[in-house]
């Protein structure tokens, strides 16, 4: 605890007390944002690229439907996982320059979650069951990620969007083609990515070595496929 400062900028100068910020409630706010993220409350920036309203758009089959909210559930997932990790990492970055980055990009994560959302509400689905499971443990990864140095802690960032950019090249394959909506929202997300993975390129990223490269696609097989049922 300290006095709080008065207008003339003494301590003492005005009544009260002020708390010190300290890792405590550091660790409280990210809970906070973990439950806005989890039910979807958290605030996003951007418009969706798909557009105000699906009106006007083909009408999937039933077939379709249920293919492409699969889709859409994983890269939601693909999503709580990036925001997750890159918080993570944050929380323990020492670096202000590099903390901004990665809170730069999560932020730019939440726009995706929100869009995955609404397009899995337009398609009568939801969102993985599992995903307080998916956001403990991307945290807990970034976490140790961070440990690692700012040059691996950014590795970690860039390997992870280029996973993720090939994943989403995969999607805009699978997806029906007339789904214009879903098409928009994933193109929009892979632009995204790939720019998140140049930023920690060109701050030094490191690349990971091969094991951790290999372990990070597993678990990525492993989140994909249960996501796009369950």
């Amino acid at each position: 605890m300290e006095p709080a400062a008065g207008a003339d900028g003494g301590r003492g100068a005005a009544p009260g007390w002020r708390r010190r910020m300290g890792r405590l409630d550091a660790v409280l706010a990210e809970a906070g944002r973990a439950l806005r993220v989890l039910d979807g409350s958290v605030s996003h920036e951007r418009a969706n690229p798909a557009g105000p309203s699906a009106a006007d758009d083909p009408v999937l089959s039933d077939a379709e439907s249920r293919h492409t909210a699969g889709l859409m559930r994983v890269n939601h997932v693909g999503e709580i996982c990036a925001q997750a990790l890159y918080r993570g990492q944050a929380l323990l970055c020492r670096d202000e320059g590099i903390r901004r980055v990665l809170l730069r990009a999560a932020e730019e994560e939440v726009d995706h979650l929100a869009w995955c959302r609404q397009r899995l509400d337009e398609l009568h689905s939801r969102p993985s069951l599992l995903n307080p499971l998916w956001y403990a443990g991307a945290f807990g990864l970034g976490l140790l990620a961070s440990r690692a140095g700012i040059p691996y802690n950014l590795g970690f960032m860039a390997e992870t969007e280029r996973q993720v950019e090939e994943h989403l090249d995969g999607h805009l394959s699978a997806l029906p083609d007339r789904d214009r909506r879903s098409r928009r929202i994933v193109t929009q997300m892979r632009d995204d990515e790939i720019g998140h993975r140049n930023t920690a390129e060109d701050h030094g990223a490191a690349p990971l070595p091969a094991p951790v490269r290999g372990a990070m696609r597993l678990m990525s097989k492993v989140m994909t496929t249960t996501a796009y049922r369950i």
